[in-house]
């Protein structure tokens, strides 16, 4: 089934600091609440980028054509919807990229295979119990193919994709830690510097192979958590949400006595940004500089306020990493105040000018940003 949409395009510049901010072309694929999780991949194998939210993918690099994975539904605002999280690869080995959709939390994670054609997807539930809000889809264990990183039955592990067509194993990592549904915050990342990937709750760091336990804080609970070498130390630092439902987004710089919290947006909502509900963050080079810099915003409603109005403003900021005789430091960016994130946001380069590009979708709509030369 083919549907035809209009985009909507609005040009909006970023400010901080006086540094010259980038713009971003905001593309609206939808105001239906479809999903909170979006993904970014070539479907149609025509070698440019298109954008999966929700029960539809929109072919790039116009994104004004829409094509059915699955019935549509629009969602409710008042609640939630059955896509929480999206991720493309090509699972079955025939060389078009499919669509994983993890649900609402504690339910199923699901496969859509990609009929190469105009046609309808085939679907099937490979793992049933995804716990967490912020799982992960990415070789964890070193093999060379990806496994869904997850909470189940109080455990952390992942989820193992075996022959297609089949369900997938659970492989725990650590003791029943009586992780549930919406326990949140999680990531995947090299920690410790030995080569293999770590995984870090915002209370512990399991370190791989043996997945020994490490005592950390970072934050209650946010999105997800990124290992990344901030200072150019050569060590792992840590960036995440400290509060999915509240506020706060920091980095923490790995030293000698432990972890030392630094702030790129304030645990409060006295002070700017402040940045409520930061259920959801990437780590990517957005201005091309070389260093890492951070994606987040507000997730709209996720948790429904008691006076709702949906005019209400949801922001999405990009946080510029800089590096300077002071030390490391974060410059926020605001790309928009009417979309936010939801529980995913997907980065890549949709338009092929070698500029990364941002996708969200959420209880707004579904959204795509398009970068483009400062003026």
């Amino acid at each position: 089934m083919r549907v035809i949409r209009t985009v909507l395009v609005i040009m909006l510049v970023g400010c901080g600091d006086n540094l010259a901010a980038e713009e971003f072309r905001k593309l609206t694929l939808t105001t239906d609440y479809v999903a909170e999780g979006i993904a970014i991949g070539d479907i149609d194998g025509d070698g440019r980028s298109d954008v999966i939210a929700g029960p539809r993918w929109y072919g790039g690099p116009g994104f004004d054509e829409a094509h059915e994975i699955y019935p549509p539904v629009a969602f409710d605002p008042f609640d939630y919807t059955d896509n929480f999280l999206a991720f493309t690869r090509d699972l079955d080995g025939d060389g078009a990229l499919d669509v994983l959709v993890v649900g609402f939390p504690g339910t199923t994670a699901t496969v859509f295979t990609n009929p190469r054609a105009d046609a309808p997807w085939s679907r099937q539930v490979v793992f049933d119990g995804v716990d967490g809000e912020s799982p992960d889809f990415t070789d964890v264990d070193g093999d060379g193919a990806p496994e869904l990183v997850l909470a189940h039955a109080g455990r952390l592990g992942w989820a193992e994709p075996g022959v297609p067509g089949t369900t997938w194993t659970f492989v725990p990592a650590t003791p029943d830690r009586g992780l549930g549904p919406f326990s949140h915050g999680l990531g995947v990342g090299d920690v410790d510097g030995d080569g293999a990937l770590d995984l870090v709750l915002p209370d512990a760091i399991f370190h791989a192979p043996a997945w020994t336990a490490e005592a950390a804080s970072f934050g209650i609970g946010g999105a997800q958590i990124a290992v990344r070498d901030v200072d150019g130390d050569g060590d792992g630092d840590v960036i995440t949400t400290l509060d999915a439902h509240g506020y706060g987004v920091a980095w923490f710089e790995a030293t000698a006595d432990g972890y030392v919290e630094h702030a790129i947006a304030p645990a409060s909502p006295d002070a700017a940004p402040a940045i409520h509900e930061p259920h959801a963050l990437v780590i990517a080079d957005i201005d091309g500089d070389g260093l890492d810099d951070v994606v987040t915003g507000e997730r709209f409603w996720g948790h429904v306020p008691p006076d709702p109005d949906f005019s209400d403003p949801a922001a999405l900021y990009w946080f510029q990493h800089v590096r300077d005789a002071g030390g490391d430091r974060f410059v926020p960016h605001l790309i928009d105040d009417a979309s936010g994130v939801g529980t995913q946001i997907a980065i890549g380069d949709v338009d092929g000018d070698g500029r990364l590009d941002i996708a969200v979708a959420n209880k707004k709509g579904a959204f795509v940003f398009v970068q483009s030369p400062s003026r």
